[in-house]
């Protein structure tokens, strides 16, 4: 494989579309192929994961739609179209890594399989692939296709799997009863990537998120000094701010210091903020309530953008006829909700209302 391990240097291919082509070619040689009972189990998952779904990449764009609202929905487009891109690379790979593909005799690559074919094969690989640490490039991933079937991948375990010479073993983190299932960590991974990688959501995921983008305006008068004070303080022109589970005041909290330095206007302001220590940005009260407003705004906004409210997204889920891939996608979507709803109720930790922020300006507090 080390021509593959070469493939990869190029660019022109992702380690996944790479295996994807490999097995795709193997399993045209059917059961004379030294990989047919791994490619035999690849068909049958079809890169379900343990909820029975697959990877929403193979999804219509009816199925899709239970994801509005959600950026996750962008996020499979996305990767739909880097799929794509690394289809239209095949052939360029097929001529230059010939040794490779030497030993099969048939049709270049986007002749042999239409990109339908190409991209149910690397969602496949996809769902059954293990990112093993401290090995060599060539043996980074690895094709675990008993995986989903047999094992159940959490957030909050310590079992992982590893390398053992030339194969994969799992060591449990606990002992396990007959019948019990057996638990995987799944790796630090947001449940957007779960589903997107392997079709389920842990709903107990520590390491879920959603991501705020917030930009310094490039037209302002003051954005050299804006984006020097941002930078001074471990923050960018284009920064992005990570919501965890059970962290949302403190994510607030440190967006607040960035929001309130893109509301600066007057220079002696700015002044005073490029003097000051730390990431405290200095307003008035008046200019406080605007930039509170502006985020609840934007969560507000999030939120609508949402066809479903909480309560019944939660009326759904307690349907036990519910579509497989409507639950998992309202298990995405319910999951995020809620952080929107602490971070709009956490802004308004100052009891000023607008009212005063009216008298006091009228006073010449600006």
């Amino acid at each position: 494989m080390s021509v593959t391990a070469e493939l990869l240097t190029t660019n022109k291919l992702s380690e996944l579309a790479c295996l994807a082509l490999y097995l795709m070619y193997e399993k045209k040689q059917g059961k004379k192929s030294f990989w047919y009972p791994y490619i035999r189990e690849l068909d049958r998952q079809r890169g379900r994961g343990q909820l029975a779904v697959e990877s929403p990449l193979l999804w219509s764009d009816t199925e899709l739609n239970y994801l509005t609202g959600s950026p996750t929905k962008a996020e499979i487009l996305e990767r739909a179209e880097g799929i794509k891109r690394e289809y239209n690379e095949l052939d360029t790979v097929w001529f230059m890594a010939g040794s490779l593909f030497q030993q099969y005799p048939y049709d270049i690559p986007t002749e042999a399989f239409p990109f339908d074919i190409f991209k149910q094969a690397f969602v496949a690989v996809q769902s059954c692939v293990v990112h093993l640490q401290k090995v060599s490039l060539a043996r980074r991933f690895a094709l675990v296709p008993l995986g989903p079937p047999l094992l159940s991948y959490r957030s909050n375990c310590k079992a992982m799997l590893t390398a053992a010479d030339s194969a994969v073993q799992l060591v449990v983190d606990r002992p396990y009863k007959t019948g019990e299932p057996i638990v995987v960590w799944c790796g630090p991974q947001p449940n957007s990537k779960l589903l997107i990688n392997y079709g389920f959501v842990d709903e107990d995921n520590s390491y879920d998120r959603m991501v705020i983008e917030a930009a310094l305006n490039t037209e302002d008068p003051q954005y050299q000094d804006k984006r020097m004070a941002a930078q001074r303080n471990g923050k960018l022109s284009v920064q992005f701010f990570r919501v965890h589970v059970g962290k949302e005041r403190e994510a607030v909290l440190d967006m607040l210091p960035y929001l309130r330095l893109g509301y600066v206007s007057d220079p002696s302001e700015m002044q005073s903020v490029l003097s000051s220590q730390g990431p405290i940005c200095p307003v008035s009260p008046c200019m406080e309530r605007a930039v509170l407003d502006h985020l609840a705004g934007y969560f507000e906004t999030r939120l609508a953008g949402y066809p479903t409210t909480v309560v019944e997204d939660e009326a759904l889920l307690a349907d036990c006829n519910l579509n497989p891939k409507r639950r998992v996608a309202t298990q995405l979507v319910s999951s995020l909700c809620p952080k929107f709803e602490i971070g709009r109720t956490n802004l308004y930790h100052d009891p000023f209302t607008v009212e005063e922020c009216r008298t006091l300006c009228l006073n010449g507090q600006k």
